[in-house]
């Protein structure tokens, strides 16, 4: 079987795979959100936190029980990892200095998971799952629960409420993503993975010297890694390392983990806003332009110049010859068009356009599925844009879903779109600007500015990979990638809430002759090609300058 069969083939099975798990698990979360019965383990949570789960919150309310939070997440995280010298299960460890405590006390807490440090030789096992683990999970749970809250907001009227914050995070962690990481785990272990608190081993002999290795809980924390679209490992190979990725298998396996949750969330967005057909364009938008970007970068990888690449059968220089060009390229773009950021191959590695699509996945918004939650609301609001831009071209007032798109909705929608490209081309700019951060740069010339664009499209929009290429450990890209972090995640939730709360303040509007129906295939290539022209516009210019420029040039 060629290498490049077999990419189709295990393509086909994650599809199918997906399809399979659609219904079901965007049938059960639906119920989650709509429940009004509570778990007794849920009660004695909600008794410990003094939080009534039955008190109906405004956007403003809903937003400050994020952000009180996700506040108290950073700062406990930040002093689990300076106080990591002193504690048990440190293995040795040094506590982490403060400006990597800040960054990654940001980064798991965004669900951004970037990691400027070697995992298996910094953080010790209480900071690990104590830590990082528990993030994992809740950070993943905040995403889906602003989800839920605009969907209430398209599906309610005459009302600014959104629902209960702590009771969406609890039933989204306890009800959801426990019980899937929980199962995931143990196929990780029965596959390979290991799941362990030992200490620090010395195994084999090479090159006239020991290596060392420690063990962890990794099996777990893969599973949520992959599940929550999180993306931080134990190891700093990632996703790549055999302890974390043993098996074909569960490479393909762990890329149907970080995929599962996002598209099935389209199916729960139609349950509770009570047209299915409605989830299933969303679906199509998403899987449209995911499938698309796969082909796009297998053909790249695939489609080589020059007699070495065209011997091996494909580009394999810093990819899995366990995993092959065709699975590394399926999981390169999962990962990129979520929020994953875990990596099974080194994507400095990869053709120049190859490292460009991986970039413009992120630029996107990761919104193809995208994260958990952060997928769903970043692909409502191209769907309030998109119906916008239809209303100005036959010159009527726009609607979806039955709600007006004003002029507050459309301001919300567009400063949405807006904040994000604006970080990640400011500080883009000034790190290339400054005489110090080019020093970090591994490569000159386009791969070098490649480098820096892709570290910081990664950390606005709170993905977590890298190039790999860069030193990012420095104050200055700890620093600065900590606040790209913090404001990409949270300023976007902002404007989400505020536009979920204007949605359910309003009166319905029935449907006439003139209104676009949003459900059909027209509408879902008009969302497409504003995706792709939105996008586009904002960062040419950059993507010229690194990945195009490198592209052509090989």
């Amino acid at each position: 079987m060629g290498p490049v069969l077999a990419g189709f083939l295990q393509l086909l099975a994650l599809i199918g795979a997906l399809a399979l798990a659609y219904i079901p698990l965007g049938n059960y979360m639906a119920r989650v959100y709509s429940s009004d019965k509570h778990w007794r383990v849920e009660k004695w949570i909600y008794k410990g936190i003094g939080a009534n789960p039955d008190a109906e919150m405004t956007w403003p309310a809903y937003l400050r029980g994020v952000l009180a939070f996700s506040a108290v997440s950073v700062l406990f995280l930040y002093l689990l990892q300076r106080l990591q010298g002193i504690l048990p299960g440190s293995l040795g460890f040094d506590s982490v200095n403060p400006a990597q405590s800040f960054n990654t006390a940001v980064s798991f807490v965004t669900n951004t998971n970037w990691q400027s440090y070697y995992g298996e030789q910094t953080m010790g096992h209480v900071v690990q799952t104590a830590g990082l683990a528990v993030q994992n999970f809740v950070s993943a749970a905040v995403g889906i629960a602003v989800a839920v809250a605009l969907v209430r907001g398209f599906a309610r009227s005459r009302t600014g409420e959104l629902g209960n914050f702590w009771s969406d995070l609890v039933r989204g962690t306890l009800r959801i993503l426990v019980p899937g990481a929980a199962i995931a785990a143990i196929v990780l272990v029965a596959c390979g993975a290991i799941q362990n608190f030992s200490g620090i081993h010395e195994v084999g002999q090479f090159m006239g010297g020991s290596q060392q290795w420690n063990g962890g809980a990794v099996a777990s924390q893969e599973a949520i890694k992959e599940f929550g679209t999180n993306g931080g490992g134990y190891f700093n190979a990632n996703s790549a390392h055999p302890f974390e990725n043993p098996t074909p298998f569960t490479n393909l396996f762990e890329i149907f983990l970080l995929l599962v949750i996002p598209f099935s969330l389209t199916r729960t967005f139609g349950v509770m806003v009570g047209s299915i057909k409605q989830g299933y364009a969303i679906l199509a938008t998403m899987a449209t332009i995911w499938v698309g970007f796969v082909a796009l970068m297998m053909w790249t990888e695939f489609a080589h110049h020059g007699p070495a690449l065209q011997a091996a059968g494909g580009a394999y220089e810093g990819k899995e010859v366990r995993f092959g060009v065709g699975s590394s390229s399926i999981f390169a773009v999962s990962t990129t068009l979520t929020s994953t950021g875990a990596v099974d191959s080194f994507h400095s590695s990869f053709t120049g356009l190859g490292g460009g699509i991986t970039i413009l996945g992120m630029q996107l918004g990761e919104i193809a599925p995208g994260g958990t939650g952060s997928g769903l609301y970043g692909m409502l609001i191209m769907a309030v844009i998109a119906v916008f831009i239809a209303g100005l071209m036959v010159g009527r007032t726009p609607e979806y879903l039955g709600k007006k798109i004003g002029s507050r909705e459309i301001k919300l929608a567009a400063c949405y779109i807006l904040i994000t490209p604006a970080l990640v081309l400011i500080f883009t700019a000034a790190s290339m600007a400054l005489p110090t951060p080019p020093h970090s740069m591994l490569n000159s010339g386009a791969h070098g500015f490649s480098e820096v664009l892709y570290a910081f499209s990664s950390a606005a929009n709170n993905n977590g990979s890298a190039f790999a290429g860069l030193n990012a450990n420095t104050d200055w890209f700890n620093t600065m990638t900590g606040l790209a972090m913090l404001l990409g995640r949270f300023l976007p939730m902002v404007f989400v809430l505020a536009l979920a709360g204007s949605l359910a303040e309003q009166k319905p509007v029935p449907a006439t002759a003139g209104t676009l129906r949003t459900e059909k295939p027209l509408f879902t290539g008009l969302l497409v090609g504003a995706i792709l022209i939105i996008t586009g516009l904002t960062y040419f210019p950059a993507l010229a300058l690194g990945p195009l420029a490198e592209g052509l040039a090989s």
